[in-house]
């Protein structure tokens, strides 16, 4: 590989993780890793990723943000970031990272860091709303809700990258 190819792919990696751990704030994580993929695929001539993944990442991707909208929609109250939640979730990646690579290697560093990231931060925002009044505290059915949404929603996007990581490497 010349030294481009190997940025090139370093990149794609990377936006790949970005779009996972996006998904812990509510943004739109499977449409970061469509675009990167399609990109990807664009760049490499459709040689490993083709038209028929492409189509499966669009429906898993439509179906994670259908699934996040639909619980949202259901009374899922969204949690205002804070500056405490992302460095928890940070701390919280890195720490899953550590924990579940040893034993599920590649796939145990991206859940780890989807879940640590998660973890953290929602352990944060429940510290939190303990300091809110109790008319201002989000009930335990939104917060259900709202970790049902993010957890679909994150398992969705370590499918796509299962999908997208089996085209490239087999």
């Amino acid at each position: 590989m010349s030294p481009l190819e190997i940025a090139g792919t370093t990149l794609f990696i990377l936006l790949l993780f970005l779009g996972i751990f996006t998904t812990v704030y509510g943004l739109p994580g499977t449409i970061i890793i469509l675009i990167d993929v399609i990109i990807y695929a664009l760049l490499t001539g459709f040689d490993q990723i083709g038209i028929k993944v492409i189509l499966v990442l669009i429906f898993l991707s439509v179906l994670g943000e259908a699934i996040d909208f639909g619980l949202s929609m259901a009374g899922a109250q969204r949690f205002g970031a804070s500056k405490k939640g992302a460095w928890a979730s940070v701390i919280g990646g890195v720490i899953g990272i550590a924990v579940m690579s040893p034993f599920f290697y590649g796939l145990g560093t991206l859940a780890g860091a989807f879940l640590g990231g998660f973890a953290g931060v929602f352990i944060v925002e429940i510290l939190r709303q303990r300091s809110f009044k109790p008319a201002l505290r989000a009930g335990y059915g939104s917060i259900l809700g709202r970790v049902a949404a993010t957890l679909s929603k994150g398992f969705i996007c370590l499918v796509m990258i299962i999908v997208v990581l089996i085209n490239i490497y087999s």
